[in-house]
């Protein structure tokens, strides 16, 4: 399981923190849709951390790839979340790979509660 913190900046733009990331910052920037999802999550807040897995942990939401794009990212189905439907589609660009080695079939995810 990794952790990965957002970050919702200036223009209420989503960022992954990614000390590690030698590319750049737009390139970490959330968008079609994962955005939405982190704002959803976030709940009012400027921060959300997840708690992220190729294999499934209890409790928790799962994201479903539908397709892979050629040239860079993939699309991701997000049926529910949190105990609610969504039925919200996803992209992930690249960073995804650097961070979990590839496109999983499946990405399962749970909020994690930030004191």
């Amino acid at each position: 399981m990794k952790k990965f913190k957002f970050n919702k900046e200036a223009q209420n733009r989503w960022y992954i923190e990614l000390p590690e990331w030698t590319g750049s910052k737009s390139e970490l920037e959330m968008v079609f849709g994962a955005d939405t999802l982190l704002n959803f999550l976030a709940e009012g807040k400027k921060e959300v951390v997840l708690n992220t897995s190729k294999e499934y942990f209890n409790n928790s939401d799962c994201m479903q790839l539908t397709e892979i794009c050629p040239t860079d990212g993939a699309y991701y189905q997000v049926d529910f979340c949190l105990g609610k439907k969504l039925n919200m589609e996803v992209w992930l660009c690249d960073v995804t790979k650097f961070v979990l080695g590839d496109f999983p079939e499946k990405i399962y995810f749970m909020k994690f509660n930030v004191k």
